[in-house]
């Protein structure tokens, strides 16, 4: 397994030199244009990239235990600050999303979807086979999904919303919950986000948009269209890095949530293929060092985190391409941001810590056997 943590690694290191590449080449016109320095938004991106190196160096080296043991406290901190968040935070688009901590911005979602994943591995490893019994397990689970959903949801923020919910239930179906228990509370889940969609201005012209464009076949809006436009003019093999045509100011916030268009347009239709087949790589290793690890508690976690990887990726290169309506789910240690890419770093970090310490345990097993 040691093989597979160096491999783990690797990806997460050229992960996030990549996005650093990418966020230089696509926000230089912007940069140069709003702050009169084309490193502007690279400076401030490169900083959050070596800040999320370190901490994912720290969190691979802290026993993954603790977790199991502060999982509770963390999500009863993580609510309090989303409470915060929604009646004190300014509104930024309409949104209450961020907390401004001077030097950086602080999404308190993307933090509450680590902790709860922590958390509910917590529950399920504690009740074992009464996750199967709704009223005994499934049930108390269930709780604190919907908590932290709802609270994310009326900041508002649906997309994070649905990840956290189809996080959550995929990581309890795993777990050993039964699939009716999951088909019927994710259904009626669904209804009422459908709901909470419908009441908020900007997701409901967004799924709206997104409907239209399916009987007409038009463009969701202006920002797919110039989005496949840059995907389109890649072609085969890109144009070359730094030769995007979309990032001068074509696409708006290339360097963020639609990097992943800039990259098709500057590395191609094979290079963008093979950036979302080494984020499926680094789902496949997590599986593994799932399988291998020494308890329940760091299996689930370990899944729960790569899971999120996994969704968060795909589903902005959905948004990206058309195939999903439009959300600001960030492409994983790629997009410009702090918040999303030192998570995500953490979340490797104890995914790696997780493997060393099953590599441990294997090792005195088999000393003690010799």
């Amino acid at each position: 397994m040691k093989g597979l943590v160096k491999i783990l690694i690797v990806l997460v290191v050229a992960f996030m030199l990549l996005g650093a590449i990418m966020v230089f080449t696509a926000s230089g016109t912007y940069s140069i244009t709003k702050f009169n320095s084309i490193y502007y938004l690279f400076k401030s991106h490169l900083w959050k990239v070596i800040a999320a190196g370190f901490l994912f160096w720290i969190f691979a080296h802290v026993p993954y235990d603790l977790y199991r043991k502060y999982s509770k406290p963390l999500l009863i901190g993580i609510i309090v600050v989303l409470i915060l968040t929604y009646f004190f935070a300014p509104k930024v688009k309409g949104a209450s999303r961020w907390i401004d901590l001077g030097f950086i911005q602080f999404q308190p979602s993307e933090a509450a979807k680590l902790i709860l994943i922590m958390h509910l591995a917590m529950m399920i490893e504690k009740f074992d086979t009464k996750i199967a019994d709704f009223k005994e397990g499934f049930g108390f689970t269930l709780i604190w999904i919907i908590v932290i959903s709802a609270l994310v949801l009326i900041q508002p923020n649906v997309s994070t919303s649905l990840i956290i919910g189809v996080t959550g239930f995929t990581l309890l179906y795993v777990g050993g919950a039964r699939l009716k228990h999951i088909a019927f509370t994710f259904i009626t889940a669904f209804g009422f986000a459908s709901i909470g969609i419908m009441i908020f201005k900007h997701s409901r012209e967004r799924v709206l948009s997104y409907f239209q464009s399916l009987s007409t076949g038009n463009d969701i809006n202006i920002q797919v269209t110039q989005a496949k436009i840059a995907l389109g003019s890649g072609g085969w093999l890109g144009v070359g890095l730094g030769h995007s045509r979309q990032s001068d100011l074509f696409l708006p916030e290339s360097y963020g949530d639609f990097i992943f268009s800039i990259l098709g347009e500057e590395i191609g239709f094979l290079g963008a293929i093979s950036i979302l087949f080494c984020y499926l790589t680094l789902f496949v290793i997590c599986l593994i060092i799932a399988k291998k690890a020494q308890d329940k508690f760091g299996q689930l976690l370990v899944f729960g985190l790569g899971f999120n990887i996994l969704v968060s990726a795909f589903i902005n290169a959905g948004v990206v391409t058309g195939l999903l309506p439009t959300t600001g789910i960030t492409l994983p240690f790629i997009s410009f941001g702090g918040t999303s890419i030192i998570l995500f770093a953490v979340s490797t970090g104890i995914i790696v810590n997780v493997a060393t310490e099953s590599l441990k345990t294997e090792g005195l097993r088999i000393a003690q056997v010799g």
